[in-house]
């Protein structure tokens, strides 16, 4: 990813699954000055994003980090902490849902 990509990338994780306007992405990325000289400096690197299947859009035209689906190798089962903290302590290990809103590490995206 380029510095722009990065910049827009950051600020979108921050937000977590949550869409944001391209206008609003435009504003806060990239600063003050950049937003002034500028207005819509985000655009075609939104769109790029999306090309390369970093980003996803709605029917609204707004924008979010493209969640990473997990394969299903295995039947995943909601267990309740109480049953967790009795499986824990007899031993056997209970892997956690992940990240709850669904986004995979940086690396997942710079091999995009």
């Amino acid at each position: 990813m380029d510095a722009d990509e990065r910049d827009i990338f950051q600020f979108l994780k921050s937000w977590g699954s949550q869409f944001l306007a391209a206008r609003e992405i435009c504003r806060r990325a990239g600063g003050r000055r950049r937003f002034n000289e500028e207005p819509d400096w985000a655009k075609p690197v939104l769109l790029r994003m999306e090309e390369r299947g970093i980003l996803e859009s709605n029917a609204t035209g707004q924008f979010r980090i493209k969640p990473v689906h997990k394969s299903r190798e295995k039947d995943e089962r909601w267990v309740s902490p109480e049953i967790a903290k009795l499986l824990k302590e007899s031993g056997v290990e209970i892997e956690s849902a992940g990240d709850e809103n669904g986004l995979g590490p940086d690396e997942y995206y710079d091999q995009l």
